[in-house]
């Protein structure tokens, strides 16, 4: 029960931070998508980079266990189409649509549905998937630091720096 209490506040707070950073605006949706506004880009990305902070961290002090997924180009390929077909007609993604209609804008309402049907039509299709698209590329649990042979420590740094420099960038240019 504590795992699902843990997860309503988190999900609070991010459904806050999301509201409080406009990135469930419209015109931030559509501005992302057209490369002309950013917001939605920053934000994900520092959301990754504490979460890559916290995550090892915890990791490294024994308070965590990864769980790797295996790499499957093919399913991610098509489920990554499937996502962004649906973000560019609706204007939202899935976090977003939950944090549109908590405002009280109804559209969103459409892309809930649309996910539990397309969820509903995974479920369906698993069996079939599961011999064809779901075996194409499929690389095993891989991670970046095992692939470059590096402590994690050393990533994490590199993507801060990348982060950091990415963001004076989007700056300098308006974005």
């Amino acid at each position: 029960m504590n795992e699902l209490i843990y997860g309503l506040i988190t999900g609070i707070i991010f459904g806050f931070l999301f509201q409080k950073g406009r990135v469930i605006r419209y015109d931030k949706q559509l501005g992302a998508l057209r490369l002309l506004d950013m917001t939605i880009v920053k934000f994900m990305f520092s959301t990754i980079l504490v979460a890559m902070v916290g995550v090892y961290l915890l990791k490294d002090l024994g308070m965590a266990k990864l769980s790797i997924k295996p790499t499957m180009l093919g399913g991610n390929i098509i489920g990554g189409l499937v996502f962004g077909i649906g973000w560019g007609i609706l204007g939202y993604c899935p976090g977003t649509q939950l944090g549109a209609l908590g405002e009280g804008r109804w559209d969103a309402v459409w892309g809930i549905l649309g996910m539990l049907a397309g969820a509903a039509l995974f479920a369906e299709a698993y069996p079939a998937l599961k011999t064809s698209v779901l075996t194409w590329g499929v690389y095993g649990k891989i991670t970046i630091p095992e692939l470059l042979g590096i402590n994690h420590w050393f990533v994490i740094a590199a993507f801060i720096i990348i982060g950091i420099l990415t963001f004076r960038w989007f700056e300098r240019k308006g974005l």
